[in-house]
């Protein structure tokens, strides 16, 4: 535009700041989807960690009955070696389970960064507009 910013009529500024306004707005509503996608796949890789840990608890409690089985009906190696697996697969199921709900933890579904940034935009808007009308 060739005209100085001076002569602009209020329709005009009102104009560009609605123009401006919306397209800040959808600049938010991708911001917020983004935002939303990267927790909902820290959520789903930690539940993964998490379902992973709790198999492998339930594998390794298996193993550990197995090995009570093997101890009261027979009295020999046997047992001893599903003990020992039953209970390195319990230990290991427990950490994982353990790093996946940590991990589920960290996760936050509420969008901040775009709230905060949605309600500078309407400041901003709000300022636009009272200078506008002076």
């Amino acid at each position: 535009m060739s005209t100085p910013q001076m002569q602009r009529s209020v329709p005009e500024v009102l104009g560009d700041i609605i123009a401006n306004f919306e397209e800040i707005v959808r600049a938010e509503i991708r911001l917020g989807r983004t935002e939303i996608k990267e927790e909902t796949t820290k959520a789903v890789k930690s539940g993964i960690t998490l379902g992973a840990g709790v198999a492998l608890g339930f594998l390794g409690l298996g193993f550990l009955l197995l090995a009570a089985v093997y101890a009261l009906t027979m009295m020999v190696a046997a047992w001893l070696a599903a003990l020992i697996v039953g209970a390195v697969v319990a230990i290991v199921g427990g950490a994982l389970a353990s790093t996946g709900a940590k991990r589920l933890k960290s996760v936050d579904p509420k969008p901040d960064k775009t709230i905060r940034s949605m309600e500078e935009n309407v400041q901003w808007a709000k300022q636009q507009i009272k200078s506008s009308g002076r």
